[in-house]
């Protein structure tokens, strides 16, 4: 933690900071300078099953999955850790991420430290045992209670694109419920997840083996945790495709899956909005990180006759707002994550131009930064519903403008046109006009007329293939939660 950019180059196994079993290591790369800031651990087999029986034998051996009072003091000890290393976590997370600072402030880090004190406060008030009185079933008078109890041992993996609101988002509530973790970060930000690792082991008292932290730059971590019987739950978010296979991988012990998968969140306007706060506060979305967020809204549904003029407002509002440098406090975006992300997002341009999309702003690399994973703000026009840009999630800078028949109804139809149904936006003139609208689109989460539902205390997740489960909110607790039922004689 001496160098530039503080960070931990080691993994948290059973307690110790520890290499990988046969001393691999990868680069981590910043993607706004392409530059190589040093390593990670490139764990593999022997290391994962190390990290899987140490959670093991926590959960079976130790108090920890009954003393709530001493989880609750731990939660609190890691709340206060990562706030007394903020200003350090906030270059690191940018460094390693590309989140512009500006985010740090919210989302990207402060939120979801405050959030485990809220997560700390829920697992001490948290009613873990409910008395349901006196019955007499089949004539037999018995006493019940349903008790809630934690899973066992949790595999978290998450993703780049808000690693640490993710990783806490996994990891707060399952410790929190009394569940042991092996945490899997992302291949491209894993000192999110290590420099987790090396405050749980230095700066609090959680026991050896509670807490795990392994990295690798590929994906056979993750495949074991998903397989491994020892394993009870595996909490996934990322891609829809990679959600696939670790319900695949799991299906084999039926162990408890999570998944939070991918988004094509529609952001409606209706005929009577303010068409030009609505595409203003859609336009800032779809810039923010680069568009790197599952819940932001990447189709723009507009009324045929205000097409033109939305479309225009679009253009005019991304033309104005300046982009680069993530440690620069004006930008709101910064790069991709990586080179192959870039021309991931490249290709599907490509591919909507060939569809017979019409690129009304952006479409490629920005000459004013040539280092770095950029791509410039792109508005995709003329688009039909069910093309592939209108369909597949894009993970960019890339806004799909739709437009609809001036009804309701229509709106609705094409809003829920996707296989995904994580969030979603809904602008009106009058605010129980877009409520009546929100409810009927198939998603988890929708904001009306620009309200955040982002909150520590609001579930999140999605219908469809966006996944199943929710994170954050009371909802998210229970997740890590087992129910049982028991009757004693009356």
């Amino acid at each position: 933690m001496t160098n530039e950019i503080w960070h931990e180059e080691c993994m948290l196994v059973d307690g110790s900071l520890v290499g990988a079993a046969d001393g691999a290591l990868y680069d981590n790369v910043n993607p706004a300078t392409e530059d190589v800031m040093g390593q990670a651990v490139d764990a593999g087999l022997i290391d994962v099953d190390r990290a899987i029986q140490a959670a093991r034998r926590a959960f079976d051996e130790t108090g920890w999955s009954t003393d709530v009072t001493f989880r609750v003091r731990c939660l609190r000890q890691l709340r206060d850790a990562l706030v007394a290393h903020g200003e350090d976590l906030r270059s690191m997370i940018v460094a390693e991420g590309g989140t512009p600072v500006s985010l740090t402030y919210g989302a990207q880090l402060d939120d979801p430290v405050a959030t485990l004190g809220w997560i700390a406060d829920l697992a001490e008030r948290y009613e873990y045992e409910t008395d349901l009185g006196r019955a007499a079933p089949y004539g037999m008078p018995a006493l019940r209670r349903v008790v809630r109890e934690p899973v066992g041992v949790v595999g978290a993996i998450t993703p780049w694109n808000f690693p640490t609101q993710i990783n806490l988002a996994k990891v707060g509530p399952a410790l929190g419920a009394g569940n042991t973790v092996v945490l899997k970060p992302a291949p491209d930000t894993p000192w999110s997840g290590t420099a987790l690792g090396r405050l749980v082991a230095e700066e609090t008292d959680i026991p050896p083996g509670v807490f795990n932290v392994v990295t690798s730059a590929g994906h056979v971590v993750g495949q074991r945790l998903a397989q491994d019987p020892r394993v009870d739950m595996v909490s996934f978010t990322g891609s829809t495709a990679n959600g696939r296979s670790v319900m695949e991988a799991a299906a084999g012990n039926l162990k408890r899956v999570f998944l939070e998968l991918g988004g094509k969140s529609a952001a409606v306007v209706l005929l009577d909005a303010d068409i030009k706060q609505a595409v203003a506060m859609t336009a800032i979305q779809i810039l923010t990180h680069a568009g790197q967020g599952c819940a932001i809204t990447t189709r723009l549904l507009l009324p045929r006759s205000r097409y033109d003029e939305g479309v225009g407002e679009v253009v005019d509002v991304l033309s104005g707002l300046s982009y680069g440098d993530p440690t620069d406090p004006a930008h709101l975006m910064g790069p991709l994550i990586s080179r192959r992300q870039r021309q991931r997002v490249l290709g599907y341009i490509e591919r909507g131009c060939a569809d017979g999309a019409t690129v009304a702003l952006g479409g490629g690399i920005p000459e004013h930064l040539p280092h770095g994973f950029y791509v410039e703000p792109t508005v995709l026009v003329d688009v039909d519903s069910d093309a592939v840009v209108a369909q597949e999630e894009i993970f960019g800078p890339v806004l799909v403008v739709l437009s609809y028949d001036d009804t309701d109804d229509d709106a609705v139809r094409v809003a829920n046109n996707s296989v995904y149904g994580l969030s979603g936006a809904v602008f009106s003139g009058s605010v129980d006009h877009a409520r009546a609208v929100a409810l009927r689109i198939r998603t988890g989460t929708v904001s009306v007329n620009g309200a955040v539902w982002y909150s520590a205390d609001v579930p999140f997740g999605g219908y469809k293939q966006s996944g199943f489960g929710r994170e954050m909110g009371i909802g998210g607790f229970e997740e890590y939660l087992e129910i049982k039922s028991i009757a004693e004689p009356a």
